[in-house]
């Protein structure tokens, strides 16, 4: 018994103990990923939820793409967006990424 101990031969156990301590282990491994990824990722969508339907006429919010507007319509899945006098664009409510406080953007 060059490589196993006589202890580990005798019980049958192998080198990373009997199984449920595998068991555990794999249980606090995805306790841990819940914990770590899966349910930041969950607050943040649902953050983003609240935030999407909360928009009304004459928001000033920015887009995911950086683009800042004042919100002229709002549709079911859409928003027009004004982003220049006379300059309006049509886009989905969940490329809008942020609300800006009343009065960011002025029209110099």
């Amino acid at each position: 018994m060059f490589l196993i101990s006589d202890a580990m031969a005798e019980n049958g156990a192998g080198p990373l103990g009997g199984g449920i301590e595998i068991f555990i282990m794999i249980g606090i491994f995805f306790a841990i990923m819940y914990f770590m990824i899966i349910r930041p990722q969950q607050k943040r969508s649902k953050n983003h939820q609240k935030l999407i339907s909360s928009l009304s006429k004459g928001d000033e919010i920015v887009t995911t793409g950086g683009m800042m507007g004042k919100i002229q319509n709002i549709g079911d899945n859409s928003v027009t967006l004004e982003i220049s006098e006379g300059v309006a664009i049509k886009l989905q409510k969940s490329s809008i990424s942020s609300v800006l406080p009343k009065g960011t953007l002025r029209n110099e």
